[in-house]
């Protein structure tokens, strides 16, 4: 139920069942209603104000509280929800025990003492997020979300409210979008009351967005209005013009009125002007309706208000948490999703085509009894190259400006913006706003229209490729003559040397250059078995010169990268170090593509808690990697990607390498 902090003022807390707080429970009362959302005493209005959205839509509704369930037919103290989870729709089941003092339940409750499908579903979503006490403070957004799938758009108001901004609020009613709204307030003022009537620090549901006929003596028009609700359902209502029982109701003729369903009650819900609303509020909240929200009939005939792609990813500190666009050095290694706007919307203006994106972390309330907190987040779109085979080096980023970005980067679960963008492939890149921060997110793209998306990837393989040539120096020649030497000193009358002869020779040579403990025994046996095709445990002069000549290149590629000489290169520079060790001209290495997931692996393996590699762990990488693929194209001829081991030959290649 609570996790630090039990609910002040309530010590002798009871859970007990419908049958036992009324004599003839009900799920719903003449179907889900606004007025059956009623907060207690859980600081949860966030979540109370998405469900009075929620019941605006019946079948949004009835997809998240399943209709089919009851306290008499088939009953069994059990219920079923289901809620979106990053992707998919989830069932939670609850037993129908409830908090209560007495018979009097102490969190959300309905209007009628005999219907409890509200107070249900808050306990289910409490299930979902890990208890009662982490539904404690949190954004509408988030609940819209989970019940809906749809992604959200957030406006500043007041001054910063855009012209058309009615207009926008008309749109998305009539798509079925749902809408929140709230007053920024400090921690010391939370839910403080204004003399307009309003809490600060509080969340609203806006439940209509209507154009209001009126009419005077000696003329007629419209006038733009919203139905706010406060989810306390109380007398805590809007004060001012067009509130309950103001004049300005007189100039609304009575069919309007029948119309709007108009009732002066003290029930938290009030009408108010759209002028009033932004000069009032200074948030407002828009969930816009994805393809996870259609309902059986809209799957079926196709009938879709957006089409959606959905990607997953993880930041992983020293792999790919690149932090945003100021760590410039890290920036790029962020993952990286093309999408392909395919062509304008319906009736463009400018030839544009509109894109909806949202960057949603994932897990982290579920993770705040832990003190896991929100990471700040955010994304930035770029115009795609002509030709891009994989993904996205630091010299793109350096030299190319974002095409569109999101507005901000916050501590929200999801950041979300929309974009006008001309046809043509983009690429986007979630990242977090400081380097190495880890955690996993969902990356969603919404359209209009139909269009194509994909991950950034390389596959995991070798390829002959030219690239810039890393000049050798003179002391590349003189360092070769002496271990020559050295080799024809510890050879013996095979004119072979083992493992143990060949760290000698190599520790000799590299710990000169390098501030490291020299190479491992276990390292030099990988180096020998890299080359050693009969298994003698043993190198020749011709392989005991290849495997220099590969050592050399590594050590220049590895100096390029440690700029400030520093004995180590930092993990996010991995990826363009193994390239420059594999994609030298005329040095007789193949070159190397390395998907994600591979260098995900190579640098847990490979590099320093504090993300840094050093010399000899960077060799032992190569070594790996070498072996790795040289055995496996031996096996793939026809270069096809696949190839055939048996167990017995998978054993040996494992072991020896």
């Amino acid at each position: 139920m609570f996790f630090r902090k039990p609910p002040s003022g309530w010590p002798n807390i009871q859970w007990k069942r419908p049958h036992e707080i009324s004599s003839n429970p009900e799920l719903f009362v003449a179907g889900g209603s606004r007025m059956d959302v009623i907060q207690g005493v859980l600081g949860d209005c966030w979540l109370l104000a998405a469900i009075a959205c929620l019941t605006t839509n019946e079948q949004l509704l009835h997809k998240v509280v399943l209709p089919d369930q009851s306290f008499s037919q088939n009953y069994g103290g059990i219920f079923r929800f289901r809620f979106w989870q990053y992707g998919r729709w989830v069932e939670v089941f609850i037993d129908d025990r409830l908090p209560c003092q007495g018979n009097k339940l102490i969190y959300m409750h309905s209007e009628e003492r005999n219907e409890f499908w509200s107070a249900l579903l808050e306990k289910a979503y409490a299930k979902l997020c890990g208890s009662y006490e982490s539904l404690s403070g949190g954004l509408t957004s988030e609940a819209l979300t989970d019940f809906t799938g749809g992604v959200v758009e957030r406006y500043e108001l007041r001054d910063k409210a855009p012209s058309d901004l009615f207009m926008i609020m008309e749109r998305a009613s009539r798509k079925g979008a749902l809408m929140g709204c709230s007053i920024d307030a400090e921690e010391s003022q939370m839910e403080a009351k204004l003399t307009n009537g309003l809490i600060i620090g509080h969340a609203y549901s806006i439940t209509a967005v209507k154009q209001v006929k009126v009419r005077t003596s000696n003329q007629e028009g419209a006038i733009p209005l919203l139905r706010v609700r406060n989810p306390w359902g109380d007398s805590h209502e809007w004060k001012g013009a067009w509130s309950d029982g103001s004049q300005e109701w007189q100039l609304v003729p009575q069919d309007e009125k029948r119309a709007l369903g108009l009732t002066f009650e003290h029930d938290g819900e009030f009408w108010m002007s759209y002028k009033d609303f932004v000069r009032n509020f200074e948030k407002l909240e828009i969930c816009f309706l994805g393809p996870d929200s259609l309902n059986e009939h809209e799957e079926k005939t196709g009938k879709r208000k957006w089409e959606g792609i959905l990607f997953e990813g993880s930041w992983r500190k020293r792999v790919n948490a690149g932090g945003c666009r100021n760590y410039i050095a890290s920036f790029w290694t962020n993952p990286q999703y093309r999408v392909n706007v395919a062509m304008a919307d319906e009736n463009s203006y400018d030839g544009k085509g509109t894109i909806l994106v949202g960057v949603m972390q994932k897990e982290r309330r579920r993770m705040k009894k832990e003190g896991v907190d929100l990471l700040t987040i955010g994304y930035a779109v770029y115009k795609a190259p002509q030709y891009v085979t994989g993904t996205l080096d630091r010299r793109f980023f350096e030299t190319n400006a974002a095409a569109a970005k999101s507005s901000v980067f916050s501590n929200l679960r999801e950041v979300s913006d929309h974009h006008r963008l001309p046809p043509g492939d983009f690429i986007v890149v979630p990242s977090t706003f400081e380097p190495n921060d880890e955690g996993d997110f969902i990356l969603r793209i919404f359209s209009e229209r139909e269009y194509k998306g994909s991950e950034l990837d390389d596959t995991s393989g070798v390829v002959d490729k030219d690239a810039a040539n890393i000049p050798k120096t003179p002391e590349d020649k003189a360092s070769k003559d002496r271990a020559k030497q050295g080799f024809l000193n510890l050879a013996g009358s095979d004119g072979e040397i083992d493992a143990f002869e060949l760290q000698s020779i190599l520790n000799q040579y590299f710990m000169k250059e390098f501030d490291f403990k020299g190479f491992s025994i276990d390292l030099t046996r990988s180096m020998v078995a890299m080359r050693d095709f009969d298994f003698s445990g043993k190198l020749g002069f011709e392989d005991f010169k290849a495997l220099w000549t590969d050592l050399t290149i590594c050590k220049r590629a590895f100096k390029l990268a440690d700029l400030e000489n520093t004995g180590c290169f930092n993990s996010f520079d991995f990826k363009t170090v193994l390239t420059n060790v594999a994609c030298q001209s005329k040095c007789g290495i193949p070159g190397m593509r390395i998907s994600n997931a591979t260098l995900n692996a190579i640098i847990v393996r490979y590099s320093d808690r504090e993300g840094k590699v050093r010399f000899d762990n960077f060799v032992a990488c190569y070594v790996k990697l070498k072996t790795l693929f040289d055995t496996f194209t031996k096996k793939d001829p026809n270069n096809q990607g696949k190839a055939n081991f048996s167990t017995e030959e998978f054993i040996v290649m494992a072991l020896y390498s």
